[in-house]
């Protein structure tokens, strides 16, 4: 059979996970031209991923969509590290709570809203070879069934493929890291005979396990085993599940009728670089690690919120192709740190007296405030810090989603940021901003505010004295802010609005 016409779009996607759908929405909400190649035929329906902490929850609501998710979710005032308890119930946040909601329901609320938005999606189609040049990247897509294989050109293309990633692989990307040294399994299952509402990492001599409610009726079983390492690409089976939870438990409690079985290992790897020209890698296919603290999906959503505005801004010709350089400056150490602390907490769960001591020294310290707030602050995400020029407390952070009164009404910051536009935020009516501003009029807005409060309360900092403006990122972190008295420094703002938002035509 013949391939079929070349298909052309502005940036293809491959992978139709929550990375990719996100990313692709971004760049719709930027008018850029999006194509998604999924391998899959189909949803598959599986749950894997259980939820979204603070700082995604913060971005989903900076896009006007967190009320569809809070709607099939549910809140959760805790979290852990490694099995021990983290509260974030003095955090500065409005979504301080993670929310409980399995990636299949995260996936078709994205999904939902990509069709929107205008977002096409291709199944059955998998990324198996790329090649570039100065203008664009071709990629040649396997089809599944008895369909020709065919080939889409692009400017950009993105591998959201997972921890395997062809993406990653063709481009000839590394993806350095430590190998696994333990196995574990889980199920979606039926458990008629469990005597207690849920089962949280009981450690046991070989190993740990934990059985968690899900819906009414089933429970998810996770049985981790150490220092031996089963064959990634084997089939699990429900018996093998079985015959794990008998081994660490001592029971099965009647496990039965399963409707997703999987296995998982503490692998860590990063890929060295994440822009290779014009291929760039998110989610997964950049970073791979232990599941603990739930924070790989979360990273992954936060990954293609940083990336998209910056992909949409070189494609429609108002920033350098060197603004795509900043993405692996600001998320390769995000990640960095998210291997750091999966490993500790893969050291931590390890079964044997020395580890026994190592934990309950480390149970009383996660008591004290300030170790509550740092590790909570990073399974959360709401510490993260880019870098940034200038010494105000907010720059490079995400911005506080305070309460604000317009000409127009009252609003919130993050109510501004829903059509993932840049926001220079005047909160004391200083003219010569507008009139600098307006010189990127088409790529930001301007909004002349006043703050409902005199402080602002951020994560890992405190209390700070309101702002007198704010340059707001389309991800919502501050490129550059001014103090609450004294003059704003217009040549800093100047030189953060080139950086981000493009020179001036």
């Amino acid at each position: 059979m013949g391939e079929e016409a070349d298909i052309d779009a502005e940036v293809l996607i491959a992978g139709a996970g929550p990375t990719g759908l996100m990313l692709a929405c971004e760049l719709r909400l930027a008018g850029v031209d999006v194509i998604v190649a999924e391998r899959l035929a189909e949803r598959t329906g599986e749950s894997r991923a259980g939820g979204l902490h603070a700082r995604t929850l913060e971005v989903l609501d900076q896009r006007g969509i967190l009320d569809r998710f809070l709607a099939v979710g549910e809140l959760q005032a805790v979290g852990h590290f490694s099995g021990l308890w983290l509260d974030f119930e003095s955090f500065e946040s409005r979504r301080r709570y993670p929310l409980n909601l399995p990636q299949s329901a995260v996936e078709r609320i994205l999904e939902e809203w990509a069709a929107e938005l205008g977002v096409r999606v291709l199944w059955s189609s998998e990324v198996t070879s790329v090649s570039q040049d100065s203008a664009r990247v071709t990629a040649e897509l396997g089809a599944g069934g008895d369909a020709a294989p065919r080939k889409l050109s692009a400017r950009y293309l993105v591998g959201c493929d997972g921890g395997r990633s062809v993406v990653r692989k063709v481009a000839g990307v590394g993806f350095p890291g430590t190998p696994a040294t333990m196995t574990a399994l889980l199920g979606d299952v039926e458990l008629p005979g469990l005597t207690e509402d849920y089962i949280f990492m009981r450690r046991v001599p070989d190993g740990h396990f934990s059985v968690i409610a899900l819906e009414p009726g089933w429970y998810r079983v996770i049985t981790s085993e150490y220092d031996h390492v089963s064959d990634r690409d084997a089939v699990v089976t429900f018996e093998q599940l079985r015959e794990s939870l008998i081994r660490l438990a001592g029971t099965d409690w009647g496990i039965r009728n399963p409707r997703w079985i999987s296995q998982f290992a503490d692998a860590a790897r990063q890929a060295d670089r994440y822009r290779a020209g014009r291929v760039l890698l998110a989610g997964d296919a950049a970073h791979i690690h232990y599941p603990a603290g739930g924070q790989g999906l979360n990273t992954g959503v936060q990954d293609a919120v940083n990336l998209g505005w910056k992909l949409a801004s070189v494609v429609r010709g108002r920033a350098p192709e060197s603004l795509l350089d900043t993405y692996h400056a600001e998320r390769h150490p995000v990640a960095a740190r998210l291997l750091q602390n999966t490993q500790a907490q893969a050291a931590l769960a390890r079964p044997g007296v020395q580890t026994d001591a190592l934990r309950e020294v480390f149970a009383e310290l996660i008591t004290f405030d300030d170790v509550n707030r740092h590790l909570g602050g990073m399974i959360s995400g709401l510490d993260i810090r880019y870098p940034a020029e200038g010494r105000h407390p907010l720059a490079g952070r995400r911005v506080p989603d305070a309460d604000l009164k317009t000409p127009d009404g009252a609003t919130r910051v993050y109510e501004l940021l829903h059509t993932a536009r840049p926001i220079l935020l005047d909160l004391r009516g200083n003219a010569g901003l507008a009139a600098l501003a307006a010189r990127w009029g088409d790529r930001m807005d301007v909004v002349e505010a006043r703050s409902e409060d005199e402080h602002w309360a951020v994560p890992s900092v405190g209390e700070i004295p309101t702002p007198a403006a704010v340059l707001i990122r389309p991800d919502g972190h501050v490129a550059w802010a001014a103090a609450a008295s004294g003059a704003p420094d217009f040549s800093a703002l100047r030189a953060a609005l080139t950086a981000w938002l493009g020179p001036v035509r």
